[in-house]
């Protein structure tokens, strides 16, 4: 048997690692960026492992598709590359990389990706022309059966008010307390009541309780109750539901989720923009929908970067009028595919002369004219504030005569009798437009590549990254995991379009067959 124990001279790790391998352009990148703001965080001097390394071996780690704390303190006792970035220093434990992940590059790892991306611009490999923009549903670190709905909240706490109400005044009456006495106020008189006369109270099965021990106990239940319900809408935020495991995390519809069955699990919606194959924005949200992301995504970018790209291409899960007037008042061209592109196409669309849009429409009276020659008149106007301070108007047009319509079976199965038609007026005005751009060569060129580029990311980090669900917990912990795996992708493409000889080119050109 050799001799295992035999002395040798060190030597240098790098020369033990393939030429080429990744693991050399992170540690390139990676000790070009400035780490102020991360030092910033530490209130002690750091103890084990420099933060710079934590890092670099972060990042690496998510580039070989390791995600666990665990699985990255295994690599970094066993994977000579890890060693390697390691430079002899000891190898963190799955605590230590938790804390650092949680309490220090949380604060800063936006900031290391928008460094990241400006050295891309002075590469010229991202030219802020064309964003192209999509999201996607990620399961959350949360059981699936910590939902709360809230619906179901909103109704309970209807039952227990009623209950308070007819239970209160028999309370009060018992004890001699006035009739507008609050449960507040209730309950602590009684509670004040049991002390003064010095009330054990009886605990157990089988114990007997005094009267006013069981009142106290019923109204520490509807306080109780109260509170819990109170709390839980607070919490929603907008939303209809979220985990108790995850605050966060939203119950939404997963094609992707780790059973593969598409069932409802709290995720997040994660919106990323790419460019030039790289991800320049990310953003997790609790909306399932994708249409009131656009905004403060792309104002999140711009207060990153303090530049506008020229172009914004997105599917149709994004249209709507706020999202069209954001776009023009920041003087970005709109590539905003409208929900009703792929049905427009079709002859029998085109063809229907029931749909609004084929209509004939009086400009002078305001008025749609039907097939049968019967008017649609303005009724009234509904105006909405949008969250971004964008108002929306729709206005309904509409004919009560149309009950001995023949032909009122294809026009519409209204059960009043006659057909209302609500109609966006800036989707109609800017709806046009779009559709000439999205249909002109440089718009076929852009759809193309979004499909190419934006869902291409996603195809790379579920299938060969492997990344299906989040393994921490907070909209904060979510952003970081993304930003880490952004990162390792962006790096990974800088070398690959490196090798291809595809740097400085930001689209895929269309196929002349």
């Amino acid at each position: 048997m050799r001799d295992r124990n035999q002395v040798v001279l060190p030597i240098k790790l790098e020369i033990c690692i393939p030429e080429g391998d990744f693991v050399f352009k992170v540690a390139e990148i990676c000790e070009s960026l400035d780490y102020t703001k991360l030092w910033e965080t530490y209130v002690r001097a750091w103890r084990k492992v420099n933060p710079i390394t934590m890092f670099e071996i972060l990042v690496f780690a998510y580039m070989c598709g390791k995600y666990s704390s665990r699985e990255i303190e295994e690599a970094c006792k066993t994977d000579i590359r890890f060693m390697w970035l390691l430079n002899g220093e000891p190898a963190p434990s799955d605590s230590t990389i938790t804390r650092f992940m949680r309490g220090h590059l949380a604060e800063v790892i936006e900031d290391l990706h928008y460094q990241f991306i400006e050295m891309l611009y002075e590469m010229e490999e991202i030219k802020f022309k064309n964003l192209f923009v999509d999201g996607t549903k990620i399961e959350a670190y949360a059981n699936k059966y910590t939902f709360v709905w809230k619906k179901a909240v909103e109704k309970n706490l209807a039952k227990l008010e009623k209950k308070i109400e007819t239970t209160l005044p028999v309370i009060c009456e018992k004890y001699g307390f006035t009739e507008d006495c609050r449960l507040e106020d209730c309950y602590e008189s009684l509670t004040l009541q049991a002390q003064w006369l010095n009330l054990t109270f009886a605990v157990g099965k089988g114990k007997h309780k005094t009267q006013l021990q069981r009142d106290i106990e019923l109204l520490e239940g509807f306080l109780s109750k109260k509170g819990e319900y109170l709390s839980h809408l607070g919490k929603f935020n907008g939303r209809n539901s979220f985990s108790k495991t995850d605050v966060d995390a939203t119950f939404m519809h997963m094609k992707e989720d780790h059973m593969r069955n598409g069932q409802l699990k709290p995720g997040y919606n994660i919106q990323i923009g790419v460019e030039s194959e790289y991800i320049v924005g990310i953003g997790a949200f609790s909306n399932r929908s994708d249409v009131n992301t656009l905004i403060p995504f792309l104002n999140r970018i711009r207060s990153h970067t303090k530049r506008l790209f020229e172009r914004v291409v997105a599917d149709a899960g994004y249209e709507s009028s706020e999202n069209y007037l954001y776009l023009e008042e920041n003087g970005q061209k709109c590539f905003i595919k409208p929900t009703n592109y792929e049905i427009s196409k079709k002859r029998t669309y085109k063809t229907n002369p029931y749909a609004v849009e084929n209509m004939a429409y009086n400009a002078k009276k305001d008025e749609y004219i039907c097939p049968d020659g019967r008017k649609l008149k303005f009724r009234r106007e509904s105006k909405k504030t949008t969250e971004n301070g964008y108002v929306v108007s729709t206005r309904y047009y509409s004919n009560d005569k149309c009950g001995r319509c023949p032909h009122r079976g294809k026009c519409h199965s209204s059960k009043n009798g006659y057909r209302t038609v609500r109609v966006n007026q800036v989707l109609n005005e800017y709806r046009p437009k779009v559709l000439e751009a999205l249909t002109s060569e440089e718009g076929t060129l852009l759809r193309m590549n979004r499909s190419i580029q934006v869902e291409g990311v996603f195809g790379v980090l579920k299938e060969d990254y492997g990344f299906r669900r989040f393994l921490t917990r907070g909209k904060k912990n979510v952003e970081t995991q993304f930003f880490l795996l952004a990162f390792a992708l962006n790096i990974e493409k800088l070398c690959n379009r490196e090798k291809k000889g595809r740097i400085g080119l930001d689209l895929f050109p269309l196929n002349a067959s």
